[in-house]
């Protein structure tokens, strides 16, 4: 079976190891930064998006 991928966004596998770790940063870094915004601070948003750094920290330390 072909993976597919939606078509209303832009969707793309991550594929190589190298822009694999430098992607999951980059998303660690800004689900961090949304969850310390001062508009999300004791709410449930700010606390999924605590939520969605700690799982990709995770994943990090798995990767490096």
């Amino acid at each position: 079976m072909e993976k597919q991928y939606c078509r209303v966004g832009a969707v793309t596998p991550i594929t190589g190891e190298s822009h694999t770790v430098a992607i999951l940063q980059y998303r660690y870094e800004n689900f961090l930064s949304k969850a310390m915004d001062a508009n999300y601070i004791d709410t449930k948003l700010g606390e999924f998006f605590e939520r969605k750094a700690q799982n990709i920290k995770k994943i990090l330390e798995d990767l490096v």
